[in-house]
């Protein structure tokens, strides 16, 4: 319970900031793309409101809870892009797609870089943890970057309807994207499997770039 507590701020956390710049993100690749879509209906903003997903938002505090702590996945609301408008066709769509899960790895190595700093030395971390919110804090603060690089990697499977799938099919040819666009039927009961065994794939990965960002092995 003293993991989860400092785990479940960071979620809050990540719905306040981590969530809207990923949608952000997208939403600049596409206006700077040529297209506005998302910038005419308001998503073209860090506002948490309007990138809020009530389910999304619940299945990543739900996993916090079933995992307690080791295990983290969830969604904002979807940015509106209409590919047409798009400079460069499906490879301007992989661009926007792959600019959400890579603003959540920016954000994580943002924050690594002090906690490297103070992870990396003994003393310092010895003083902190004897300073109950100094301590919390550090928790909090870790939590975040391991949510985000979660997030990254998530976000970044070839699963319809993630991130990772429209990089695919923006970067196969074109008769490849038709084929694999067949299997979207199934993209309810993919997500559920990745939910339930995802994490078994996703934590030995995202142990290793954690450990390169924090100079130590987390799991």
């Amino acid at each position: 319970m003293e993991s989860l507590i400092p785990a479940l701020v960071a979620v809050g956390i990540i719905l306040l900031v981590a969530f809207p710049v990923h949608e952000f993100s997208h939403a600049l690749a596409a206006f700077r793309l040529g297209d506005s879509t998302a910038r005419f209906m308001g998503r073209l903003t860090l506002n948490p409101v309007v990138h809020f997903d009530p389910f999304g938002g619940g299945m990543l505090a739900l996993s916090a809870l079933l995992s307690q702590g080791g295990f983290f996945f969830g969604y904002a609301k979807p940015t509106p892009v209409n590919p047409v408008n798009l400079d460069g066709g499906r490879r301007g769509e992989a661009l926007v797609a792959l600019a959400g899960p890579l603003s959540n790895l920016v954000m994580a190595a943002i924050v690594a870089i002090p906690l490297r700093v103070v992870l990396g030395s003994p003393q310092l971390v010895g003083s902190l943890v004897t300073n109950p919110l100094a301590g919390f804090a550090l928790q909090v603060a870790t939590y975040f970057v391991i949510i985000n690089v979660f997030l990254f990697l998530f976000n970044l499977l070839p699963i319809p309807p993630l991130d990772g799938w429209k990089v695919l099919t923006g970067l196969v040819d074109a008769r490849t994207a038709y084929s694999l666009r067949q299997v979207e039927q199934y993209a309810f009961f993919m997500i559920i499997f990745v939910f339930l065994f995802g994490g078994r794939v996703i934590a030995p990965i995202a142990g290793a770039i954690l450990g390169f960002l924090l100079g130590t092995r987390l799991f």
